[in-house]
């Protein structure tokens, strides 16, 4: 008896051992084994924020102000806000003021325009929505894009702002083409002039659909696409701005490179930027971004999707040396399947379940997708017809609400509340700023999208190094290891889950320690070195390596681009990290 009771004992410990042991992740941290610079993590202030702005007590947008661009910490060393270095800026078309004869039935799906019929700006309008503006200023947020659904009513064909059926191009009048970019580089410069860095002019946004109803909106086909470039980069130099144009916010990440996906607008890749395609091609203009931007809507429902479409676009923008930024996001389509991990349906499905597949996604569209930049899409949102988490970061309640849905008129005010979505992507936002590249993270197990997803990220000055953990399956362990280094200056953790809101876990990591991850959470490790040892070689980014050693004041972006010659000085850059006289530098406005 005592012998079996010995031996069951053994084989437990053995278990237990070996279950120790395939529960824990050694983790390779390798700074000199580089990918994408990271531009931004955003989101748009479409369409609500201008009636939080204009209609919620001071306490209620200044609460939601904080959570969405602190980049401080509470006494207890969490974060306030998850520091968003992107803010997105609808620019209406002027169906608020058209009222109920807009054809809009949704009033808070209608956009003020600062331009009416008479020529004339009225910059005071959208006081709600700049009040956000103010407030992203005032946090230090780095970048502002400014993004339109549709031309102003009295440059489109039907003076409307959404399309008639059957229209084949676009609802911009043919005689308003110069109209339209005027008014974009206008407003524009009148932001650059307020003190907002507008790195960023979006002026069309899915232009595969038909846009007939529900929202302001217009088709396009590439042709009427890049007819409008050319008027914008010509109206970007008349301005004398820096601003960027960015296309093409393809409403899926196929049509930016297969033909016949969507109803128009396909192979958008090829048709912009290779220069065979001379009818629509428009890369080589001084004022377009180096960058397609698409939506990560409709691509999400399996682990194959998720990685083989993501695979094929990082391909397919490498092929132009173009990065790859995804614009706009929140959980539109069916339910995932759950063979990619989520519950069996909506109803089944948590609040964290949705934020932590949100985590899933942007681990994806980074690792896989090779994306520069990440943006939410409505900040702000009601929660309507079950919907729960999946439509916002932040939840709008309404006064006179009753349990879980909000029905109310949230022009009578009412309050903000936060959730596990907002503090899922600060996971990534707050710690990962403009200017991180992702780097090596290698692993003893393969990587599975139902269990453990790690990426790590390295600061330009190559003295800081964030990991992000999504965990999607049981409880785990990581021992992190960073080639070159025996040791850290300091580790600190910051973890979201069913009962954790980016919580500071205050406790003292090592490299090579065993860290516990828990089942379903988001975990981001911060690890700070005296110095950079090494990695600092691992920021170099592809054409910079040319002239990082090149003693000169030429003023270079990361992947080298010449900004500004020797004869000029860096006063006035955009922020943003660059190479000047063979050293990186960091510029912040």
């Amino acid at each position: 008896m005592a012998k079996s009771f010995l031996l069951s004992i053994t084989s437990l410990l053995a278990l237990a051992a070996n279950t120790s042991a395939q529960s824990t992740y050694q983790v390779t941290i390798s700074p000199n084994t580089t990918y994408q610079t990271i531009e931004d993590f955003g989101a748009s202030d479409c369409w609500t924020a201008d009636f939080v702005g204009k209609y919620f007590s001071e306490a209620e947008k200044e609460k939601s102000a904080r959570w969405l661009f602190s980049r401080e910490f509470d006494i207890n060393g969490n974060p306030e806000g998850i520091g968003l270095s992107m803010w997105r800026i609808n620019l209406g078309a002027g169906s608020a003021e058209q009222s109920n004869g807009s054809g809009i039935d949704d009033v808070t799906r209608r956009g003020y325009c600062y331009l009416d019929a008479k020529g004339t700006y009225d910059w005071t309008k959208s006081s709600g929505q700049q009040y956000f503006m103010q407030q992203a200023k005032k946090y230090g947020v780095d970048h502002y894009l400014l993004f339109s659904n549709s031309a102003p009513v009295q440059f489109t064909k039907n003076g409307k702002a959404f399309a008639n059926a059957g229209e084949q191009g676009c609802n911009l009048s043919d005689n308003h083409y110069g109209d339209f970019a005027t008014f974009l580089t206008t407003t524009t410069k009148h932001f650059i002039d307020e003190g907002y860095n507008i790195t960023l002019i979006s002026p069309v946004n899915e232009p595969q659909y038909d846009w007939t109803n529900g929202q302001e909106g217009s088709p396009w086909t590439n042709e009427c696409i890049s007819r409008l470039v050319r008027e914008l980069d010509a109206s970007i130099a008349k301005q004398g701005i820096g601003s960027k144009i960015l296309l093409p916010e393809a409403c899926q990440w196929k049509a930016l490179y297969m033909d016949a996906t969507e109803k128009r607008a396909n192979n958008q890749i090829e048709a912009f930027f290779n220069p065979a395609n001379t009818n629509t091609y428009i890369g080589d203009l001084k004022s377009v971004q180096r960058a397609v931007a698409g939506h990560s809507y409709w691509t999400f429902g399996t682990n194959d999707d998720l990685q083989n479409i993501r695979n094929a676009v990082a391909d397919k923008a490498a092929k132009y040396d173009l990065d790859v930024y995804q614009t706009e996001w929140s959980m539109l389509d069916k339910e995932p399947s759950t063979s990619a991990g989520f519950p069996a349906s909506y109803d089944a499905a948590s609040y964290m379940d949705i934020a932590l597949y949100m985590g899933k996604l942007i681990h994806c569209d980074l690792t896989y997708g090779n994306m520069a930049a990440w943006s939410y899409w409505t900040t702000f949102a009601q929660e309507k017809w079950g919907q729960k988490n999946r439509f916002y970061l932040l939840r709008l309640n309404t006064k006179g609400d009753t349990g879980n849905e909000s029905y109310g008129d949230i022009a009578n005010g009412g309050t903000v509340t936060d959730n596990a979505n907002l503090w899922v992507l600060g996971n990534y936002s707050r710690f990962i700023r403009p200017g991180y590249r992702r780097i090596g993270h290698t692993t003893n197990q393969s990587e599975s999208l139902n269990k453990l997803m790690g990426s790590a990220y390295i600061s330009p000055d190559g003295k800081r190094i964030v990991v992000v953990y999504v965990n999607m399956g049981a409880a785990t362990g990581v021992k992190l290891n960073v080639d070159g280094h025996a040791t850290a200056k300091e580790i600190n953790l910051y973890r979201t889950s069913e009962t954790e809101n980016l919580k500071h876990i205050a406790e003292t990591y090592t490299l090579g320690q065993r860290i516990l991850i828990p089942k379903k959470s988001v975990s981001t490790f911060v690890i700070d070195f005296d110095k950079a040892e090494t990695g600092i070689e691992g920021i170099h980014a592809g054409k910079a390596d040319d002239v990082n050693n090149n003693n000169n004041n030429n003023v270079y972006t990361l992947d080298g681009q010449l900004v500004r010659t020797e004869a000029q000085s860096i006063e006035g850059l955009n922020s943003g990290v660059y190479i000047w006289n063979g050293n990186k530098i960091l510029i912040k406005r």
